[in-house]
Formats: C-alpha cells, structure tokens, sequence
C-alpha cells in the first residue's frame, strides 16, 4: 500500500461545493468517504493544525502552539520549523521505525526529522543566510539537491503559483523514482492567494481549479506507475480564513499602559505582559503569571481597550485557553471580532485600517486570514479519503482535526498512544 497524503492549505468546508464540480476531486469523491465539516484546532494556523494531524494531539499537548516563536524585537520571528518543537511521536516516526521509506515535500515542522526524502518548508530568516543552503541543511541533501537541479527554475522565492509549481513536479517525480511507502505533501497557493486577494477572490477560485489539475495529474501517475488501486489518497486542509480589514496592535496598547518598556530606538528591554499574535487571535503572556494584583490590572486594562474599541469577541483566561487546546503558558488569550486580526508591532496606532496599497507590499498585512475560534460557523475544513482499506461512500456531517491523526495511523496498521483525537472507524476498511 502507498499511502499519500496532499494537504491543501487553507482548503475551506465552503470550498466543497466547489471542488466536488471539479473534474479530478469529483472523480476522488465518487469512490470515497468524507467529511465537509472538519473542526480545526486552536489556533487555526498552518503550523499546530498540521502538527495535530499527524500527531492527533491539541497544540497544548504536541507543543506547537503558533506559527512563530516569541522574539519581542526581531521583525520577522523565527518559525517552528523544526522536528523537535513536537512533544511526542507522529504517524510518519511509527512508519519510520517499522521500516517505511517517508518522503515529505513542504510539510510544516519536518525540518531536522528523520524523514528520509525531506524538503522540509524553512526559510531564509537572516540576512547572511541562502536559502538553497538553509533548506539544504535541514533535509535531506542529496535528494533536495537533486531536486532543485531539475526543478528550481519553476521557483520564484516564495511567491505562488511558483513555489507550488516546484513542489508538485517535485512530489511527481518522488512517485516516478522513488514510490516511498508514505508521501506527505504540502500545497499553500490557495492560502496565499486567499491572504492578499480575499477569501471569495478570482485569485483564489484559479487556485482550486490549479489544485483540480494537480490532482488529476497525481491520479495519473498512479496509474501510469500501476499502483493507484493499491494506494490510498488522502485530501485534506487545515483551517478555513476569513476577510478583515482592520489590525489590532495590542502591544502597543501594552506599551502605554506600561506593561512593556522599550529603548530610544523602540526595542523591548522588558515586559511584564506581552501580545504574541496569532492572526485572528493573540495570546498575552506575563513573564509571572502568580502575581495576582498585576494580572487583574492587565484584565482590566484588556477589557478597558475592548470597551472603547469592540474589537475582542472574548478573552479567555488561561484556564478556558487550555480547555480550548492552546498554549498552557499564556495568561490570556484574546479572539478577534470579525473583520480584524492581530500584530505586534510597536511602531503604529493600536488600531488601523487596512490601506490596499499595503497588501503584498507591507509584511504581514492581508485581505483574509485564520487563527479565530476553530468552532465558528462555516469555518472548518475537509477531509476526503479514497483506495486502499478505505470504505466508499461513507460521510459524516463532522470530525476533528485531531482525529485524522488516529485514523492514519491505524490505516497504517499503527496507533498513536498519547492522541486526543479518536480513530473515525467510518472511514476504514480493515
């Protein structure tokens, strides 16, 4: 069996409709059993909510509670990119040790893994750094030098459909010479397209139909290669996003209420609470969380700033946090209202309205993005399974993202002992 595993980034419940019209997801979804209403993690971003899927752990438990790392003073923080920022074993380890080959092509937080074929998703995030070298040393060498031989002229930096271009006749040509046990690939040109155009974007739409014909040409190497009946497929997305046009820069709120100090040249030297965004949400973090007197005030001054800006829905103490599944550390957690997201920059008004001009030209300021509450109505994701020991036609109307994990694994003949999630007996045929 051949198990492949394509995330589409950002793939919404909202996209189903459209997609099941699409030539090559429609010809998937005839033989396969699904679900349109997926229920993420909190937050709802790329790096947790694939750490959970292969883990079947809430971000609290896997570790992997952001994006990024908390570094108050650089501009662009440094990622969870690698392996061991992930408390626990994942699917892929139990494959490894069982002696299955793994490939993994822009697969969030696999860098420094044992992952055999691995062209781990990490960027250049210093000036003296070169991105070849960086991806290079934090996968597998020869394989992604290989790689970018043949295929690194499809590449534009960062931007799409570029970069997925790269990845996908990279992912063909693993199938073609390598045909590991296990694949796990990673597209993102929908959730970039949907960052800078906005959700229901033309932008977005010709992402999904370039997503339909990378599909078809998946199917069709399967088959060219006489192992698509024995592999099994798995589509699927980690967070839905939402159009906003208005940012909270809470630490600089922070800043004046004194809760963080600074130098002349605007550098932090200390706080005493601190924002660390995760777009539609944010965490605060105390640097001391037992002194009580300071954390009623920092409650008061949170809910003193909503009151004159209604731009929080809620904020959850660190209790309701954990109950959530997020970052047992925080003191608090704050869920945006509609329309706006955070940031933490210190250099700008609290609050701002997103200029068009600044999109794409402005790091960080977007038309769309995720991080809110995974419960929200119409804010989940998909999962869609089809081939080899998987039963056809069975939908359920929801599941978890943590349960994707379990069910892996046990397609795999495995179980994740320390999972959350639970194993969606539904979908198998073992």
């Amino acid at each position: 069996m051949h198990l492949i595993v394509i995330s589409f980034d950002g793939l919404s419940t909202k996209d189903f409709k459209y997609i099941s019209r699409l030539e090559n997801f429609k010809s998937v979804l005839k033989d396969a059993s699904y679900c349109t209403d997926v229920e993420s993690v909190y937050p709802t971003l790329t790096y947790p909510a694939h750490v959970s899927i292969v883990t079947g752990k809430y971000p609290k438990n896997h570790g992997v509670v952001n994006n990024t790392l908390l570094q108050p003073n650089r501009q662009s923080p440094d990622w969870y990119w690698h392996r061991k920022y992930i408390k626990g074993e994942t699917f892929y380890d139990l494959a490894i040790k069982d002696g299955k080959t793994v490939s993994a092509l822009l697969w969030p937080v696999t860098a420094k893994s044992k992952i055999q074929y691995n062209v781990p998703e990490i960027f250049a995030n210093r000036p003296y750094q070169n991105q070849i070298i960086v991806s290079l040393l934090n996968g597998s060498i020869k394989y992604q030098y290989k790689l970018n031989k043949m295929f690194g002229h499809l590449r534009k930096g960062l931007k799409q459909p570029y970069l997925d271009n790269f990845t996908h006749q990279s992912f063909l040509y693993t199938l073609k010479n390598i045909k590991p046990d296990i694949s796990l690939v990673h597209y993102t040109d929908l959730d970039s397209m949907r960052h800078y155009n906005g959700f229901d974007s033309i932008e977005a739409l010709d992402a999904l139909k370039r997503h339909d014909r990378r599909l078809g040409e998946i199917i069709r190497t399967l088959k060219e290669l006489n192992i698509y009946e024995e592999s099994t497929l798995i589509l699927l997305g980690d967070h839905s996003s939402m159009d906003e046009s208005k940012v909270v820069y809470l630490n600089v709120y922070l800043k004046e209420k004194g809760f963080i100090k600074v130098n002349k040249k605007g550098k932090v030297t200390s706080y005493d609470a601190i924002a660390k965004s995760c777009d539609g949400s944010t965490y605060i973090y105390m640097k001391d969380k037992s002194n009580k007197q300071l954390k009623d005030r920092l409650f008061k001054d949170l809910c003193d700033f909503n009151k004159h800006n209604n731009c929080f829905d809620d904020i959850y103490t660190s209790k309701e946090a954990i109950r959530l599944g997020a970052d047992s550390n925080c003191t608090f957690m704050i869920e945006a209202t509609e329309d706006y997201y955070f940031l933490d920059d210190l250099d700008v008004p609290a609050i701002k309205e997103i200029s068009l001009d600044e999109v794409g030209n402005v790091p960080h300021i977007t038309k769309a993005t995720h991080g809110y509450l995974p419960s929200k109505e119409g804010y989940g994701t998909v999962f869609i399974a089809r081939g080899k020991r998987i039963k056809k036609g069975n939908i359920i109307d929801k599941m978890r993202l943590i349960d994707e994990g379990p069910t892996i694994a046990k397609l795999l003949g495995y179980e994740l002992k320390e999972a959350d999630g639970q194993v969606i007996n539904d979908f198998l045929d073992i």
